[in-house]
């Protein structure tokens, strides 16, 4: 029997530049294995293949996709044995905690042609800084989006009904909790339910929705209050001792998506673009902030406005997630040099170790 595989990002490209909650992901961990090395030296491929074959015996494991590259990994994470296998190379820099007795360095390094790259070093340098202009770039477009958003958030702030979004917040935490309450402290973890990518927007809300007995859709509009709302569960989740993922916007990381309280079986997420979600299983339940706390009208009222202002949104983020793709594309050029340099047998030995290593705590 195979175990499950939760997908999430721990790490976003955002308005406010990169955002990194890898560090939320790996506590508790007993055994950390931080991986180092230069683009195209198999950290992902590592941690697939790794994943895999544990997933092959039973284990649960938790797989950290890379927001800046669709079809890498950032990190494993196996729950049971208390292990994670991360990539620790920039953005997403890992602290050490306790270097040696729970965090191991791996270094990928010691795979490549030292010589050969040094050759490639002025074009190293070039990419390397065209990477970094396309990044910039990206997340000054991303965050003249956010600008935008505002503007188009004020619209229905200008009309919201606080108390109506008040009682509509307090109504949910009375008929999610009731008056239960756990004497222990809450386990909280902050993760990224999606990303923005060089393909565009993508995430994960129906594999880590997977086997919940009630999903809650918040509906309504920017400025309705949805993560307001999300926020106030999540502060009640914690007040009474329940543990609960915390997913932060991949556009906004000030802003929530989802909670999820997997000992209660619930998620209240907002389904609203870019990730728009209907009721397509037993227990998906509505939450329509607009209706229930807009001024009726609203709408029709700033119809203009508000369609010039979904335009410039539009044409802001595309031209953000551009930049993106643009970067994905010189970081190509990049791993291909490394890909020449690199004596994969090495890393292949490298990656066994790991495994037996793992393998022999999954016997003792």
């Amino acid at each position: 029997m195979t175990g499950t595989i939760v997908n999430f990002y721990a790490g976003g490209n955002t308005a406010r530049g990169f955002a990194n909650l890898f560090e939320s992901s790996l506590q508790g961990l007993d055994l950390i294995y931080i991986l180092k090395g230069g683009p195209g030296t198999g950290k992902s491929t590592l941690i697939r293949e790794i994943g895999n074959d544990i997933v092959n015996r039973g284990y649960d494991i938790r797989f950290i996709h890379c927001a800046s590259d669709n079809n890498s990994l950032d990190g494993l994470i196996i729950p049971e044995l208390k292990i994670g296998i991360v990539d620790g190379t920039a953005p997403h820099v890992i602290e050490p905690q306790l270097p040696g007795a729970v965090e191991q360095y791996v270094n990928l390094g010691e795979a490549w042609d030292a010589a050969r790259l040094n050759e490639q070093k002025p074009l190293l340098e070039s990419l390397n800084g065209h990477i970094k202009k396309a990044y910039e770039r990206a997340y000054n477009g991303f965050a003249e989006a956010l600008r935008i958003h505002d503007e188009w958030e004020a619209i229905y702030v200008n009309n919201m009904d606080f108390q109506a979004a008040d009682d509509l917040t307090s109504h949910y935490i009375e008929l999610l909790f009731r008056n239960w309450k756990l004497e222990r402290q809450s386990r909280v973890d902050h993760r990224f339910l999606g990303a923005a990518t060089p393909q565009g927007a993508v995430d994960f809300v129906p594999n880590l929705t997977e086997g919940l007995d009630k999903r809650y859709l918040i509906k309504g509009r920017p400025g309705s209050g949805k993560s307001t709302m999300l926020k106030k569960l999540a502060a009640a989740a914690v007040e009474r001792g329940f543990d609960v993922e915390i997913y932060h916007c991949g556009f906004d990381p000030n802003s929530l998506d989802m909670i999820i309280v997997r000992e209660l079986g619930f998620a209240v997420f907002d389904s609203t673009a870019p990730h728009e979600y209907n009721p397509e299983r037993a227990g998906d339940e509505i939450i329509d902030m607009y209706a229930r706390c807009i001024a009726p009208g609203t709408d029709e009222a700033h119809a203009d406005a508000i369609t010039g202002i979904k335009q410039r949104y539009a044409a802001a983020m595309k031209a953000a997630t551009q930049h993106l793709a643009q970067a994905k594309s010189l970081r190509d050029e990049l791993e291909q040099i490394y890909v020449q340099a690199m004596d994969f047998r090495i890393v292949d030995r490298i990656r066994e170790t790991i495994r037996q290593a793992i393998i022999a705590r999954i016997s003792e």
